[in-house]
């Protein structure tokens, strides 16, 4: 396990890595909603069975509720900007694109931190993002095993959280006014 894992220790991981915010989040505040499955599934991302990291290859959604019970707490991550006008497309996209950089330098942080001594043992927590996972050009999905299972990202919401609500719950702004955008995960660390 890691010598120093403490939320203070891994808030400080998170800012250094580029988010704008890194809050505690309780795991029995995140509550899996049906309905956000249900949105998957009508292919409005486009993602919807062509990813391991996303439904239904993820699990169901009572094996993602068991999964994010394994854990007691964590960090909600975000990366917010400011956008010129609402169709600010490329701002969007630099901000989007600025999360994904975030989240992949802080899961290089974790997996520094973390050591497991067994090559298939789990990893003592859980990191979430955004939108299906890009750490492959190509997902193998369904025809070949995920080749790097240790740095797939399953977004919050393929695991059936409501984002807004889970910042809410925990007690941090999700909309930033105006012309802001905000990108949000989070990381789930196992109970000592």
């Amino acid at each position: 396990m890691a010598t120093d894992a403490s939320p203070s220790r891994l808030r400080e991981l998170a800012l250094g890595c580029g988010f704008t915010c890194a809050g505690e989040l309780r795991t029995d505040t995140i509550r899996i909603r049906p309905e956000v499955r249900d949105t998957c599934a009508t292919g409005k991302c486009n993602s919807y069975g062509k990813s391991w990291s996303c439904p239904p290859a993820c699990g169901s959604l009572e094996e993602c509720e068991q999964r994010i019970r394994r854990y007691g707490g964590g960090l909600i991550l975000q990366t917010s900007g400011t956008l010129e006008d609402s169709l600010d497309y490329e701002g969007m996209t630099q901000i989007s694109a600025d999360h994904a950089k975030h989240l992949r330098a802080f899961q290089e942080a974790l997996l520094s931190l973390y050591s497991v001594s067994e090559a298939d043992a789990p990893l003592p927590y859980l990191l979430l993002g955004a939108g299906a996972c890009k750490s492959c050009e190509q997902c193998s999905y369904p025809d070949s095993p995920c080749r790097f299972p240790e740095r797939m990202l399953v977004s919050m919401e393929a695991m059936g959280m409501v984002v807004s609500d889970v910042c809410q719950a925990n007690n941090l702004p999700y909309y930033y006014g105006p012309n802001t955008l905000t990108y949000v995960g989070c990381v789930l660390i196992c109970n000592r």
